[in-house]
């Protein structure tokens, strides 16, 4: 068991992360309050891991868990799904010493921390991630949120863990496209933070999609303390945290016209970063070289590197209400060179068009690679 600490001062915490996490009582035995426990989950998580979390709870010493389903994917992130969640802990009569548990992916963390973020005006919530993409990047930094017709995670708040469990040994019965998908956020880090990650990646994708467990925790492992120092340095994302997007304007965009779901969260930031790639390139930013470095990786990954054929107004105008806009003023997060990302809100509009264009199904740009 590795542990890392996101230094937040009252808001601290620890990530653990090793095989069996999620059955080590001691893990969250320090959490426990005196009112009740609800377990946040799905019913594909719950088939496989809700029993055993709920064993390590009674171990720990708590009360009976409360057990709350919500959907599986991304339409989960909803207003229906969220007031099931309420309606569930009032009919328990949950108190504000009560304690949420986020079994699940993205959208059940999401979801959940959401729910604890506002339900009582807050209560605290252990994040027990069980997807690459969770374990690596969404579980860890409190963001909370639901979508909206307008916009992905429009709606939400900032609401830190009090604890992050990441068993790594969950990943073994995670889909193989879902793998795929949370290697996406792993590139991020790399490409926007860390140049010796995204060598380390490019030797090593092989042993990461045969699911290699030292592969996986090393992952997992420097991806949580890149994000946990990042959020340490701005927990609500008023400048540093904003490059932890890097590929995420253009991937909101895909799955905001496609129709959330079709595409999985990390599908569409892969193909957003090749999108950011290029711009970068375009803008005199950024050298082809490292630009076509990033298409290699993605595409090594079997994850798109070319977004949906949709026109390049089309595209913008699904990024017109970005989260990381300022006065009016669209920013990208570009790249300079492998492992450094910068935030730009002064790239010409015509530039975004012709990186858009290149860098979609059916392009020649696109085709070639």
């Amino acid at each position: 068991m590795e542990t890392i600490r996101v230094a937040l001062d009252a808001r601290a915490y620890p990530v653990h992360i090793g095989a069996g996490a999620i059955d080590a009582e001691a893990l969250y035995r320090p959490h426990l309050r005196t009112g009740r426990i609800a377990v946040v989950t799905n019913p594909v998580v719950a088939a496989l891991y809700l029993e055993r979390v709920k064993a390590a709870l009674a171990r720990a010493g708590a009360s009976p868990a409360i057990e709350i389903l919500v959907d599986d994917g991304e339409q989960a992130k909803s207003w229906s799904a969220l007031d099931r969640v309420f309606d569930a802990l009032l009919a328990a009569r949950m108190g504000r010493d009560g304690l949420l548990v986020a079994l699940g992916g993205g959208v059940v963390g999401d979801l959940a921390g959401f729910a604890a973020a506002v339900y009582q005006r807050g209560i605290p919530f252990i994040q027990a991630p069980t997807t690459l993409l969770a374990q690596v990047d969404s579980s860890v930094g409190g963001k909370t949120a639901v979508n909206h017709a307008r916009g992905k995670n429009m709606i939400g708040a900032f609401h830190q863990p009090a604890a992050v469990i990441a068993d790594v040994g969950t990943l073994a019965t995670l889909p193989e496209r879902e793998l795929r998908a949370g290697l996406a956020e792993v590139i991020k880090h790399g490409f926007a933070l860390d140049a010796a990650l995204v060598a380390w990646l490019e030797n090593n994708i092989e042993r990461l999609l045969a699911r290699e467990a030292a592969a996986l925790t090393h992952v997992v492992r420097r991806s949580c303390e890149l994000k946990a120092g990042v959020v340490a340095a701005d927990e609500r994302e008023s400048g540093a945290r904003a490059l932890l997007n890097f590929g995420h304007t253009f991937g909101h965009a895909i799955e905001l016209g496609a129709g959330y779901g079709v595409w999985l969260h990390g599908e569409a930031v892969a193909a957003g970063m090749v999108m950011a790639a290029e711009l970068s390139v375009r803008a005199g930013l950024l050298p082809a070289a490292d630009a076509e470095r990033v298409r290699r990786l993605i595409r090594a990954a079997g994850l798109p590197a070319a977004g949906p054929a949709l026109a390049p107004d089309r595209y913008l105008e699904l990024m017109a209400g970005d989260k990381k806009a300022a006065g009016g003023r669209a920013r990208y997060v570009v790249l300079q060179k492998a492992g450094r990302a910068i935030l730009r809100d002064d790239i010409d509009e015509r530039v975004v068009r012709e990186a858009i264009a290149a860098s979609v199904e059916g392009a020649p740009a696109a085709a070639a690679r």
